[in-house]
């Protein structure tokens, strides 16, 4: 399961828009997804305080990595050993 990467947009002063991997997801992100810090942290998510921006494609990424990560513990967890 490898973590997803942020990606930001910033507008550049000719006007021009670019794309490029962030410093970590922002609390929206993380609040829409529906993960708080302390899991976003057992997670190994890195968690950038100063974004205030919510991008639909990290909130997207970030669904998907807690619906595989749920997946894992509920196969780990019905195993008995």
């Amino acid at each position: 399961m490898s973590l997803p990467i942020p990606m930001v947009r910033r507008k550049l002063k000719d006007g021009r828009i670019i794309e490029r991997e962030g410093r970590g997801f922002s609390l929206k992100e993380l609040r829409e997804a529906g993960i708080t810090i302390d899991q976003a942290r057992r997670l190994g998510l890195y968690i950038d305080k100063r974004r205030r921006s919510c991008r639909m494609e990290n909130v997207e990424a970030l669904k998907t990595l807690l619906n595989a990560a749920s997946d894992t513990v509920k196969a780990n967890f019905g195993k008995t050993s």
